[in-house]
């Protein structure tokens, strides 16, 4: 389960983004920039996201119950599928004014304190987002991670806006302010495409990361070479907690005692290297053939 401090990370990104809204909006108003309008639109976006994170979080971090056994981390999903989406509304918004100013130019005004402002608020997003990304992997949180890479994409795009504007101040090529917005719209939905990939994933019940997956198998293959077969391991990643499951062939004139300890050893040892982890472990004798008949997620009827 996540712990529940991690929602005053959700706060620090709401704080940041109805900052950065302000600057950017004042640099919009400024300035007169589609450019730098769109990078105001996509800071609503974080907002929105942001607010979506500490509810999902909210929910996450909550105990397992008798209708949620296996407890509320999927939750974390529904985070970051929404802030995909909230992406892709926004790529067409930036979209909608770009090609609208493309069609009828307009001069830019007090462009130089309207890029300092940006900067301002560019600046507040970077360092946001390095400690979302840093505590999102530490604690292997979807919601945070993909709050933290939607600001450092809105970094990114910023720092395209920033100078594309830069350029039309310098040499009057008007055509240059919408063309960017409509760079900068092509570059979040892309980022957008991937949240929702990656939380359709999840909702999935995707396999855990194929480190980890490795990194099991290694352990497994260490007790294999004392006698110990395995198979059917199944796993999945559920926001922040991992689900592993596998039978434990062991031989058949082992007590119930002897086969626990060994399982409980496993158990353990998986848990060292897969962080999170929930392991459910079966136990069957090595030498009877019914042992091999269950390999399958759906086993066919006797």
């Amino acid at each position: 389960m996540l712990p529940a401090s991690l929602k005053r990370y959700a706060w620090l990104s709401i704080a940041a983004a109805l900052a950065t809204i302000l600057l950017k909006g004042w640099a919009w108003w400024l300035t007169g920039s589609v450019g730098l309008l769109s990078d105001a639109l996509e800071s609503f976006v974080n907002l929105a996201g942001a607010m979506m994170a500490l509810a999902m979080l909210s929910l996450a971090t909550m105990p397992a119950d008798d209708n949620h056994a296996h407890g509320h981390g999927k939750a974390e999903y529904f985070s970051s599928a929404f802030e995909g989406f909230l992406i892709l509304v926004a790529a067409i918004a930036i979209g909608y004014a770009a090609i609208e100013r493309l069609l009828n130019p307009q001069p830019l005004e007090a462009v130089g304190i309207g890029l300092a402002v940006s900067v301002l608020a560019s600046i507040i997003n970077l360092a946001t987002s390095r400690i979302l990304m840093g505590v999102g992997r530490k604690y292997k949180s979807i919601t945070l991670e993909a709050d933290a890479r939607h600001l450092l994409t809105d970094v990114w795009t910023s720092a395209g806006v920033i100078l594309g504007v830069g350029l039309v101040w310098l040499t009057g090529w008007l055509w240059l302010d919408p063309v960017i917005a409509l760079l900068v719209a092509l570059n979040i939905v892309w980022t957008g495409w991937r949240l929702l990939q990656r939380s359709a994933a999840g909702l999935m019940d995707v396999s855990i990361p194929e480190e980890d997956l490795r990194a099991i198998e290694g352990v497994l293959e260490a007790y294999r070479r004392q006698g110990i077969d395995f198979h059917a391991l199944r796993t999945r990643q559920a926001g922040s907690r991992a689900f592993v499951t596998l039978h434990v062939l062991v031989p058949g004139a082992w007590t119930v005692k002897q086969g626990h300890d060994w399982s409980e050893r496993i158990e353990a040892d998986i848990r060292r290297i897969v962080v999170n982890a929930h392991l459910t472990t079966h136990l069957e004798p090595i030498e009877d053939p019914l042992s091999l008949a269950d390999q399958d997620l759906d086993r066919p009827a006797d």
